[in-house]
């Protein structure tokens, strides 16, 4: 991959069966991402939006056509090569937290620098770093069942950038809140995306998060129908 280029897609097409039928969830979607972007996957429920994420998250594979991240053929890679890619390179932000109930929120915050094999003084640092972006340093022997939902969607991002990936995922990210909380998560997100130059990719229909898009692609039936500037700054 040319400089700065942090995913391609080419032709990529995706087909679900469905018994003696099949779902045609992506076609022929031809986009391109840089470093450093903050762009959304917008469009109806059923439009492609989270197949495209998994696929490029090494979550899935396309049926046919190519999706390179960091230079790498997702379709081509073995199942270690694929958790590498994102254990090392990529963050994964869902709607519904998956926070682990028992760890703490420090603990929480960790565990992927865990499967990095980080030594123990690092990786205390790169922790409450990570808080600290989300101004939850101080919350860091709190419990999941002691936040609100706000403070746990930050404590997913503390996971998710902790080890400074090049790419974050977001799955309908402010799903679960309320405007307030949701215009506080983004504007996190767009610190973050600007002080480490991490490229934030979305998958929305959620007004507040289109509002702060930089570059908005439009999915209909499962074909890129527009991709143009966002109002984000």
């Amino acid at each position: 991959m040319e400089n700065g280029t942090i995913i391609r897609t080419t032709d990529l097409v995706k087909i679900y069966p469905m018994g003696e039928q099949s779902i045609t969830a992506l076609q022929d979607v031809n986009l391109t991402f840089g470093r450093g972007e903050f762009a959304g996957l917008v469009g109806p429920s059923g439009s492609g939006k989270t197949t495209l994420l998994n696929i490029l998250g090494s979550l899935d594979a396309p049926t046919r056509g190519s999706a390179e991240v960091l230079g790498l053929r997702v379709e081509a890679l073995p199942h270690k090569k694929a958790a590498e890619l994102r254990n090392r390179h990529i963050g994964f932000i869902f709607q519904t937290f998956n926070l682990l109930p028992v760890y703490t929120v420090f603990e929480n915050v960790e565990f992927p620098l865990l499967l990095l094999g980080m030594a123990t003084a690092a990786r205390r640092k790169a922790v409450m770093d990570a808080l600290e972006w989300v101004h939850l340093a101080d919350r860091a022997k709190s419990r999941p069942n002691q936040l609100s939902g706000g403070q746990s969607q930050r404590v997913a991002i503390a996971r998710a950038v902790v080890k400074k990936p090049e790419l974050v995922l977001a799955d309908e990210p402010t799903a679960n809140l309320d405007a307030e909380n949701s215009h506080h998560i983004l504007h996190t997100m767009e610190n973050i995306n600007r002080e480490l130059r991490t490229t934030f990719l979305f998958s929305t229909h959620d007004d507040k998060v289109i509002g702060h898009l930089r570059r908005k692609i439009t999915l209909v039936d499962g074909r890129v129908a527009k991709d143009e500037p966002g109002a984000g700054r």
